[in-house]
């Protein structure tokens, strides 16, 4: 096994990538994938590299994708011409 990702995808500073798991379980090995999904940035004074990284399995990405929407809806909905860059 190795500890790299199956899968890799980016969408700006947003990526995500496929994991290939391995575990025991009643003395047999059992592969399972997981997510993870990471955002990157600069610091404030644009010296420093940052990045947040969660960690999901796969029946927490239905749940995840019905979140995002939700907020999605809500946000475009309520939007009051508020710019991302004017907050």
């Amino acid at each position: 096994m190795t500890n790299k990702p199956i899968q890799q995808f980016k969408a700006g500073n947003i990526s995500g990538a496929i994991w290939e798991n391995e575990r025991e379980k009643n003395g047999t090995v059992i592969s399972f994938k997981t997510v993870s999904m990471r955002r990157s940035w600069y610091d404030k004074d644009k010296k420093l590299w940052r990045d947040e990284t969660i960690n999901l399995h796969k029946t927490d990405i239905p749940k995840m994708i019905v979140i995002l929407n939700r907020i999605q809806e809500e946000i475009l909905l309520n939007d009051k011409g508020e710019d991302e860059n004017n907050e």
